[in-house]
């Protein structure tokens, strides 16, 4: 386990999960639908192991002052993780702290795919890249976050009805969540096997089924995590796959609403990055200048 390190630029880095999230856990929950990537993928190194998404150790790191005394919550004002082989991830950064980020990881050998985070952090963190690494940095994809508000049921109801998946349920559940992958491109996407037995062993994967008992869409979600829940993936396979999505998932399902949407974008190493939108997030590929040009 490497020994946490800092600098006059108040980032600690450190590969123990539990240092992290006592440090910076308070930080993550007070802004639950901002963070939600930050607290399922803790949530899952903390329940399935540091292993569950490659071989090779996460790490976290947190910006913080030597008293803990920032603009933040917990005297923590900004993270990031990085769950290899998987892309970095940041939360909101400042542009002068986020060249400080790109500065010193770059000097003391960190690569990563890709970056992932709110718009102007993320875009602005694979410039600085494309400065300290010598990487090129190109939009790959953009992505939304979107609050659930009242879901209004289909009339007429179609024919049907939802249930939890089962373990009997196990390797339709591993195909559907390995085809939604690949339709959007997403390399990121884990073991479909491991997948589906974490997901099925707290009954997050509801199925629509026809009056024969055909499964025809599937709607996944989350674990209850610091009050919400976040409604992934969702295979729209038949005309009534919506109602998979509001049939009885478990009862921790009802959440609260999401008070904020997210959109990421992610690049290639060819071409610069294009401006983004204010009212987004993002994701933007960075490859290291001694990496294949690969893209999260």
């Amino acid at each position: 386990m490497a020994a946490m390190t800092r600098d006059a630029r108040d980032w600690v880095f450190t590969h123990d999960l539990d240092e992290f999230l006592t440090s910076a856990g308070d930080f993550l929950r007070s802004r639950p639908a901002a963070h939600t990537v930050a607290l399922s993928v803790t949530y899952a190194l903390r329940r399935r192991g540091p292993d569950v998404y490659g071989e090779e150790a996460p790490f976290f790191g947190r910006l913080a002052d030597a008293d803990g005394h920032v603009d933040g919550v917990g005297g923590v004002s900004a993270v990031l993780f990085h769950t290899p082989p998987y892309q970095l991830n940041l939360t909101d950064l400042p542009a002068k702290d986020v060249d400080a980020l790109a500065a010193r990881l770059a000097d003391e050998g960190y690569s990563f795919p890709g970056v992932g985070g709110p718009v102007d952090t993320a875009a602005e963190f694979a410039a600085a890249w494309e400065r300290h690494a010598g990487a090129r940095a190109q939009l790959r994809r953009s992505e939304r976050l979107y609050r659930l508000g009242t879901l209004t049921p289909p009339t007429p109801a179609p024919p049907g009805r939802a249930r939890v998946a089962g373990e009997s349920d196990h390797a339709l559940v591993a195909r559907w969540y390995s085809e939604f992958a690949g339709i959007f491109e997403r390399n990121e996407r884990q073991d479909p096997d491991r997948w589906t037995e974490s997901r099925l062993a707290y009954g997050g994967v509801t199925l629509w089924e026809t009056p024969d008992g055909t499964p025809v869409a599937m709607a996944g979600a989350t674990p209850l995590i610091a009050g919400q829940i976040r409604v992934a993936p969702s295979t729209p396979r038949h005309p009534c796959a919506d109602a998979a999505t509001r049939g009885p998932p478990p009862p921790r399902s009802a959440g609260p609403r999401w008070p904020s949407e997210r959109t990421r974008y992610s690049s290639s190493p060819t071409s610069p990055i294009r401006p983004a939108t204010a009212s987004t997030s993002a994701s933007v590929t960075a490859p290291s200048p001694t990496s294949p040009s690969t893209t999260s």
